[in-house]
This record gives structure tokens, C-alpha cells and sequence, in this order.
């Protein structure tokens, strides 16, 4: 079968006088992805798709597994869990776990998001998988259940040692939205600004909860081969966006370090994921294509009652993209045709895929409106005169 390709007219503006698109949007950050929250739809990337060091946003994975746990029973936020001599040890970003102590999965939670606490990671770890090894393998499966096709886990926080933790930032777009989605009821413990754990007071490392109206998550991360990064999400009336920065790296502070180089780095991470996210607020914008059962096109058909079948889309359709780049979408139907008949209603034919300048792209399977059956013995003997004298077999 030959390759068809169609553009949609009336959604493709002419591109002769139109304004040209520009990247509204950019950053010193190695790796970068905005998301639409509601849709999961990528808005804009930066070498976003291949596995980096995630550092402690790979915490995340280790709060979804207790979230499941929170969501179907088998935890309550009143459990607690003991400290081991592991735990304890931990080293890095510290809650102060004391040896032999046991910490209510609240404070647990509370430890880890707001104060990136290893120790509290390592406790749920032995807790939820019975040794941290364990919990690696389950940290693992879930990830592979989620989707999360370019990450890889080796411990429950993200400390360097032992190497080979890795993230992409679409998959830590993709798991922020999932716990953002599955677990409403426990989402506010992200936007906390503060916890005290044993006598210590720390500030949530997630300055962007300061510095952006409309923010409400995620976590923050930092080692040497990660660079700072963050997984930020905010809410402006009914649109919530993610962005995940990582690699951001101050060459003014290198070799500097206490916690005066660490104010100025945090600072700036903070800073540059603000930016970026009050800008995508203000240049993106939501536009709907179609409706549901909206007919976005033909397709050839041979050997059936009709030359062509109408398609549709399965479930509304609608984009968020840049503004500047709306002048020059392209809308292109796709498929192997002529289709060869019968077709049957609802049979998936052909691929609607959305192109404009600094976009990413997108794909959406159409399908047969109707069912298109195969003509009858006359026809068919028609047909295949036809085929003879173009040389046509509609294969």
C-alpha cells in the first residue's frame, strides 16, 4: 500500500505572511520538559528524553510507593516505622532519625519532601520492601507499571553511591503528574513551607514555592554529576503546568561550598524555574481542535461499497501550545491506503499528527466513522478490471 498524507485545510493557516514562531522559552538547564498537566501533553523539551542523574527528585518514586500503600490500606499515616543503624548512618541531606526510634509515616513524608531527608527514605525503604535492596527491586517494577521507560533505580534516595540511578525529565514530568492526579489527598504536603524534626527546624528546599504565585510542588535535587535540579509544578485558574530543570550548574560558585554557596545556588535554581514558568503561563494557550465524533478527514478505500471512509477522533481534542506558533500548525491525516474494505466502524485506519515550530508534535489514531463492507461479486469483478489496466491490486 502506498502512504497517504492530507493535510487538513481548514485547521492549516497559510504560512506565506505569517509570523514566524520563536522559542518563547529557554534555559542554561541541561535537560528540561514542560507538561500539561491535564492533558500529559509535552509543550516544550530540552534533551529531555534520555536517562540523567536525577539526584533527590528520584525521591519521588520512593513517595509513590507509599502512597499507594496510604491509598489502598495497607499504611495509615499513624504507622510508624523503626530506625535502623542503616537509616541512621545515612549521610547527605539528613531528618535526624535517632537509632532505634520509631517515626509516624506523617512525619516520614513530611521529612522527605520538605527536607530531602535520605534517612527517612532508607527507614521507608526497610519498612515498605524489607531491606532497602528490596525496595529497590519494587521501586523498579512500579516504575515499569507507571510507564517510566528511561529510568532506573539503585537506592531509595538518590544519593551518587552506588551509581546507575537515572531519569529522565519526561519521566519525572510523568510521575509528578501521576501524583498529582492519583493522590490529591496527600499533594499538599509538597506545598509545606517548613518541618521541625528533633528539635531542627528546615525550610522546604523547593524555593520555587516562594518566588511563583500558583506554586505547589515538587522536589528538589542536587549531587555533582546532577547538577541542581527541581520538578516544580503551579496551578493558574483551572491550568496547571510542570517543568523539571536538571543539570543547572553556577560556574562562579565551583569550588566554593557551605552553606552560604548553597543559598546562592537554591536561590537561582529557584529563580530560573520561576522564569520559566511565568512565561509558559503567559505564552502558552489552549486551543480545541475537535469534538468527539468530529469527522477530521477521508480515506481511500478499495474493493468496498464506498471509495472512502470519513474519520474521527475517539475523544475530544485540544493542544496547548505556544502562541506565535498557532500561525503555523500543521494538521497531516496519515495512513496505508487505500484501505482495503471491509472496514469496520470504530476500526482504527490512520494517524492524525500535529506539527508547529517549537513544539514537540503530536499523534492521535483516527478511526472509521461507519463501517465500510466489501462489494459484492459484480463489483469486485469491476474492480479487478480496473486493477488490470492500471496495474493497481490494492495491496
Amino acid at each position: 500500500m502506498m502512504r497517504r498524507f492530507k493535510f487538513i485545510g481548514f485547521l492549516l493557516s497559510m504560512l506565506l505572511g505569517a509570523t514566524p514562531a520563536f522559542a518563547a522559552i529557554s534555559t542554561i538547564a541541561e535537560h528540561a520538559l514542560l507538561m500539561d498537566a491535564d492533558s500529559g501533553e509535552v509543550l516544550w523539551a530540552k534533551d529531555a528524553f534520555v536517562p540523567m542523574p536525577p539526584a533527590s527528585m528520584s525521591k519521588l518514586m520512593t513517595l509513590e510507593l507509599l502512597f499507594q500503600r496510604l491509598k489502598d490500606g495497607r499504611v495509615k499515616l499513624t504507622d510508624t516505622f523503626p530506625v535502623s543503624e542503616r537509616a541512621w548512618r545515612t549521610q547527605g541531606s539528613k531528618s535526624f532519625a535517632a537509632l532505634g526510634s520509631r517515626v509516624a509515616v506523617e512525619d516520614l513524608i513530611r521529612g522527605i519532601i520538605i527536607q530531602s531527608g535520605n534517612d527517612f527514605c532508607v527507614v521507608i525503604a526497610e519498612a515498605l520492601g524489607g531491606t532497602e535492596e528490596g525496595f529497590v527491586d519494587l521501586m523498579n517494577a512500579r516504575a515499569k507499571a507507571l510507564g517510566l521507560a528511561q529510568s532506573h533505580f539503585v537506592n531509595p534516595n538518590g544519593l551518587p553511591e552506588p551509581p546507575g540511578q537515572l531519569m529522565s525529565a519526561l519521566d519525572l514530568a510523568k510521575l509528578a503528574r501521576h501524583l498529582i492526579r492519583d493522590y490529591p489527598q496527600y499533594y499538599h504536603y509538597f506545598g509545606e513551607k517548613s518541618f521541625t524534626w528533633s528539635g531542627i527546624a528546615q525550610p522546604n528546599r523547593n524555593l520555587v514555592l516562594q518566588k511563583l504565585p500558583g506554586a505547589d510542588g515538587l522536589k528538589t535535587g542536587h549531587t555533582d554529576a546532577a547538577g541542581y535540579g527541581v520538578t516544580a509544578s503551579a496551578k493558574r485558574g483551572d491550568e496547571r503546568l510542570i517543568l523539571v530543570l536538571n543539570g543547572l550548574r553556577y560556574p562562579d560558585l565551583a569550588g566554593k561550598s557551605g552553606p552560604a554557596a548553597d543559598w546562592f545556588a537554591e536561590q537561582r535554581r529557584a529563580e530560573e524555574a520561576a522564569r520559566v514558568l511565568d512565561i509558559a503561563f503567559r505564552e502558552f494557550r489552549h486551543y480545541q481542535l475537535f469534538k468527539q465524533g468530529d469527522v477530521v478527514g477521508q480515506a481511500e478505500v478499495w474493493g468496498g461499497t464506498e471509495q472512502s471512509v470519513p474519520l474521527t477522533v475517539a475523544a475530544p481534542l485540544a493542544l496547548t501550545l505556544q502562541v506565535d506558533s498557532r500561525n503555523s500548525m500543521k494538521v497531516v491525516v496519515r495512513y496505508d491506503g487505500p484501505l482495503k474494505a471491509p472496514v469496520e466502524k470504530g476500526q482504527k485506519v490512520a494517524t492524525l499528527n500535529i506539527t508547529a515550530p517549537d513544539f514537540p508534535g503530536l499523534s492521535v489514531p483516527l478511526y472509521a466513522a461507519h463501517a465500510v463492507p466489501r462489494t459484492g461479486l459484480f463489483g469486485r469483478m469491476i474492480l479487478g478490471m480496473q486493477a488490470l489496466v492500471s496495474g493497481h491490486r490494492g495491496s
